[in-house]
């Protein structure tokens, strides 16, 4: 899907939530946006490895990722151009630019190959992205099909705050929908199933007492699609 192919509804919509927040979101979301780090750090990657988030934002996870694994190329696809206008000057300041290539996409529907120059990828993530996708299961979908033989999708976003108080839920999700996010009830089942459908094995956990979902997904060495 081309940039002028995007969804103009979410499109703008994402822009124009991120226009001045962008200034300030990796300070206000590091207080609740858990789990990010444990995600990169289990990345685990291969030597001259790829990696491509989706769903990228201002571009704070490729900087710590491409710091933690040196050797890695990196690729970002966000629909916002206001967020990836924030994550390309990150990018040139911290010295990663030769590095990282970012593009402006549609999660759900993107050709990588066009966009990047590569179709494949050793490992894809998305972080606190599903939540604020229409349509996030075909991001999922997307997603698998996008790694490379024995490559692995790895995803953090929030529960369903099983383990936490009634009222503490409640709080949380009337503060999330000022920003369109909802966190998505079917993740767990919706990732499981994509695995069985892939032949791919699938490890989940829970973080904070369900505030957060940890996934990975590891695709076969000669995938089925």
């Amino acid at each position: 899907m081309s940039t002028t192919e995007l969804p103009a509804s979410h499109a703008e919509l994402m822009d124009g939530v991120y226009r001045w927040q962008r200034h300030i979101y990796d300070l206000t979301r590091k207080y609740y946006l858990l789990g990010r780090d444990r995600l990169i750090a289990g990345l685990d990657m291969p030597q001259s490895g790829t990696v491509l988030e989706l769903g990228c934002g201002t571009g704070r996870n490729i900087v710590l990722a491409a710091c933690r694994y040196p050797n890695a190329r990196f690729f970002g696809l966000d629909i916002s151009a206001e967020m990836l206008e924030t994550a390309n000057a990150a990018m040139a300041r911290e010295g990663l630019a030769a590095r990282v290539t970012l593009a402006r996409g549609d999660a759900t529907d993107f050709d990588a190959k066009a966009l990047f120059g590569t179709a494949r990828f050793d490992r894809v993530f998305v972080s606190y992205s599903l939540s604020m996708i229409p349509g996030w299961e075909k991001t999922v979908s997307a997603a698998l099909a996008a790694l490379a033989p024995g490559g692995s999708l790895h995803v953090v976003d929030f529960g369903q705050q099983e383990g936490l108080p009634r009222w503490f839920r409640a709080l949380l999700r009337g503060w999330l929908r000022k920003f369109h996010v909802e966190p998505r009830a079917s993740l767990r089942d919706v990732l499981g199933s994509e695995s069985q459908r892939t032949g791919a094995t699938f490890h989940f956990r829970t973080l904070y007492r369900g505030y957060a979902w940890l996934a990975v997904i590891r695709s076969r060495s000669n995938p089925i699609f």
